[in-house]
């Protein structure tokens, strides 16, 4: 356990971010080393997996719950020097987890193929869709214990068990994903449901090397059996705070399914350009996502300490961290976005998609930091229904004017950049309103200890 509670609030968060960045690298190149080999087969398998990702925010929706939740129940409770309590969450996380486990693996299998029907451009990227969530679906059932375990830690300020966990699991993705899609060695190449299956073995091992470290190393908060009953009570201080952050996540599944919708018109390479664009921003993001969930454990600790002063300098440390590390990365996908992109494919048609979403997309990544960074100081207050309520304002300046100009004539794919670029920049804004109504409303008639 770290006590977040004393010392420099930047080296807190820096020396969170650092693991947790490198643990949400290697968490994404799940997806990119499977797109590289996956992209050696066509521009329909590229589209067919990129449209399928799209479940994975239906499942992040859900792994918010216990991403979420946990981490500022478990760090209030750390810091009131309340370890039973930290306890009780972490343990009731993990029956939360069996249970959306079984959930996602029921509702998956039922509805991949109308999923797939919805969302894919012609037949071939439907079926090559189709066969990669067979195979993809038991690895995101695992993500829950995953989630569960790594949240625990991160509420007592402990990341880099997880990071390692990450980097194993992803070293061994990275060497069944030729063998199994490109049938290296093997001279059998299963395709698409090969990087599917790839990622379930790889998370597999690493939902039981992580419960090996808690059940062998963890002792501030560790298995315990006896509190693994549901306990109803408990489940809804968690979903208090985890369901609008899952709230969040689903509709960030409807955002992507506008897109899809409304690009589907433009082609198999369309949809190419930005399922390889969107993953590549996904990668770009991960630096000030990691800013921003460090700040929640250490803004947390800080709430269930009662130092107020310390949660307001949490959230300028981490805006300004988060705005200047998107900053750069804004002028990087100005100056040259096709670098990115040529790893994945040669398709002169779908590099010219991806590289001109990126060009687009790049000028809301400083707002894009922001909003995360008001996002993890919504968890450390304990909630996050202001985090919801934003990502909500977003989906409503994007859907509703994306598709009126889908229907118009001359319709173009920049015109949909160019609305999400808006949509984002409103969003920024309206996050950091609603940030200042939480402080003065939780923080601004409080008192700290020290000022006492």
């Amino acid at each position: 356990m770290h006590d977040l509670t004393q010392g420099s609030i930047p080296q807190h968060i820096i020396k969170l971010a650092i693991p947790i960045a490198v643990g949400m690298l290697f968490q994404t190149l799940y997806f990119l080393i499977d797109l590289y080999f996956v992209a050696r087969i066509g521009g329909a398998a590229i589209a067919g997996v990129g449209a399928a990702g799209n479940l994975m925010f239906i499942v992040m929706a859900l792994t918010q719950v216990l991403g979420v939740g946990p981490v500022a129940l478990i760090a209030q409770a750390i810091g009131r020097k309340d370890v039973a309590d930290a306890n009780l969450v972490f343990n009731q996380s993990l029956s939360i987890a069996t249970v959306c486990a079984l959930l996602t693996l029921a509702g998956g299998y039922a509805f991949i193929g109308p999923f797939m029907r919805t969302l894919g451009a012609d037949a071939e990227v439907q079926q090559a869709g189709i066969d990669y969530l067979n195979w993809y679906l038991p690895g995101l059932a695992l993500q829950f214990a995953l989630i569960a375990m790594g949240s625990a830690l991160r509420g007592t300020g402990i990341a880099k068990p997880t990071m390692l966990v990450q980097m194993v699991t992803v070293l061994l993705n990275a060497v069944l994903a030729p063998v199994l899609i490109a049938g290296w060695g093997s001279g059998h190449p299963l395709g698409v449901a090969g990087a599917g299956l790839a990622t379930s073995i790889s998370l597999a091992l690493g939902v039981v090397v992580l419960a090996v470290y808690f059940a062998k190393l963890e002792k501030v908060v560790a298995f315990h059996p006896a509190l693994w009953a549901p306990r109803l009570q408990t489940w809804g201080r968690i979903l208090r705070i985890g369901l609008p952050a899952g709230g969040e996540f689903a509709l960030m599944f409807i955002y992507m399914a506008v897109i899809y919708g409304v690009i589907r018109d433009f082609g198999a390479n369309a949809q190419a350009g930005f399922g390889i664009g969107g993953r590549i921003m996904q990668a770009i993001f991960l630096p000030a996502m990691a800013i921003a969930f460090a700040a929640a454990p250490v803004a947390g600790q800080n709430v269930g300490a009662g130092l107020f002063e310390r949660v307001r300098a949490t959230f300028k440390s981490a805006a300004l961290i988060g705005a200047a590390l998107m900053l750069a990365l804004t002028l990087l996908c100005q100056i040259k976005p096709e670098w990115f992109v040529l790893a994945f494919t040669q398709d002169a048609a779908v590099v010219a998609v991806a590289a001109e979403f990126l060009r687009y997309i790049s000028w809301n990544f400083v707002a894009s930091g922001l909003v995360f960074t008001c996002s993890g100081m919504f968890q450390a207050l304990g909630n996050t229904v202001p985090s919801l309520v934003s990502s909500g304002s977003r989906l409503l300046t994007f859907a509703i004017p994306v598709i009126w100009l889908s229907h118009q004539a001359g319709f173009e794919l920049h015109e949909v950049w160019i609305v999400s670029m808006a949509s984002v920049a409103l969003q920024a804004l309206f996050s950091l309103w609603l940030l200042r109504r939480q402080f003065q409303q939780r923080l601004g008639a409080a008192v700290t200890p020290a000022a006492a």
